[in-house]
């Protein structure tokens, strides 16, 4: 089911008759700029200075978070992109069963999923930790509490567009939209669920997970069990979901982000009970690694700069104590004269000579 963008929406059971009709473009500029655009771009940019301050607890810099960034957002959009494209590759043909390329790349026109993301922005991760030399697992610790963040911000975006809803419900907080000028449909708001179910995933990581976390990774274990286990039951509610191209199981077609959802699910919660049941040692994170070898470098440091020190002030005292010798053997060598007459050149002192001349 589509619903119309330009009529109202209501919450019957919430606010009674009370309805409102929210314009999905911001502005109309260009090919407009959509409330979920800025939405997504909102929640990215919440998301990347969150990530910001928490980075350094798990031994990953600011700058190294920044760049990872720089990479990962394109990337991600392209893989978001594709995965829609994939498996709703008939929208994209043209009449003669060719790719119409204009239309694959309008992604300005809609048609966008957040596994497609992921995956990419997976990868992107992978090859750049391999490159910086950093703890995989760690960086991913990072960036899940972020994906919670642009997640449950992004997905109000839905709400603007009157997509990503549910099935027909009779619920106290259901959602009424139009289909058509006539027909109107009570139904589940599942892109709150979503996005309610991604704060409350934050919430657990941040004062609950991350404070027992004892290997890299475990952050990013939880993340992908706790969203995988949401979207699971949330997209089977959902009316507008992706198909695994014409595959069916028990005469049922199958949603992909579900079979993916689940694969994830099993995946996650498998590598979790395995690192967990090997007692890992909390001092083997990645963050205590690097600020021992940061305390040891400082501390090489510390010594090499104390031993040229106490080179540099024994160097001083031998040149101090070089200079006195000579300030006095220069002292001594001007007293000489004024203590003892220098005998003459035919061997009598002067008071011999002076005898000498009294006696005569």
């Amino acid at each position: 089911m589509h619903a119309m963008q330009n009529m109202p929406i209501s919450f019957p059971g919430l606010f009674g008759d009370w309805s409102f009709n929210p314009d999905p473009k911001l502005l109309d500029i260009g090919n407009g700029v959509y409330w979920y655009g800025v939405l997504i771009t909102l929640g990215v940019l919440i998301a990347l200075l969150f990530c910001a301050r928490q980075a350094p607890k798990y031994g990953i810099t600011q700058d190294d978070l920044y760049t990872f960034f720089i990479w990962a957002l394109p990337l991600s959009l392209i893989g978001a992109r594709l995965y829609y494209v994939i498996f709703y590759l008939d929208l994209y043909k043209n009449g003669d069963g060719s790719l119409d390329w204009s239309r694959i790349i309008a992604i300005w026109d809609g048609g966008a999923a957040i596994y497609g993301g992921i995956i990419a922005a997976v990868i992107t991760l992978v090859i750049f930790c391999k490159l910086k030399k950093l703890s995989i697992g760690a960086m991913l610790d990072v960036c899940v509490m972020g994906l919670f963040i642009g997640q449950a911000i992004g997905r109000w975006g839905n709400f603007f567009n009157r997509e990503a809803f549910g099935t027909e419900t009779t619920l106290p907080w259901r959602m009424g939209l139009w289909l058509s000028s006539s027909v109107y449909v009570e139904v589940h708001p599942t892109f709150l669920y979503e996005s309610l179910w991604n704060v409350l995933g934050l919430i657990l990581v941040y004062f609950v997970v991350s404070k027992l976390r004892s290997f890299d990774g475990e952050n990013a274990c939880f993340y992908f069990a706790w969203y995988a286990f949401g979207r699971f039951w949330i997209e089977g509610l959902r009316t507008d979901s992706l198909y695994l191209f014409d595959w069916t199981i028990a005469g049922q077609p199958i949603r992909v982000s579900q079979a993916l959802s689940l694969v994830i699910f099993v995946a996650a919660v498998l590598v979790l009970i395995i690192r967990r049941s090997r007692h890992p040692d909390p001092a083997n994170l990645f963050v205590t690694r690097r600020l021992m070898a940061q305390a040891a470098a400082q501390s090489e440091q510390y010594l090499a700069e104390r031993e040229a020190d106490e080179r540099d002030a024994a160097l001083l005292s031998a040149v101090d104590q070089a200079g006195r010798e000579a300030d006095a053997e220069i002292v001594a060598q001007d007293a000489a004269p004024h203590t003892a007459d220098a005998p003459s050149e035919d061997g009598d002192s002067p008071a011999a000579e002076e005898t000498s001349h009294t006696q005569q």
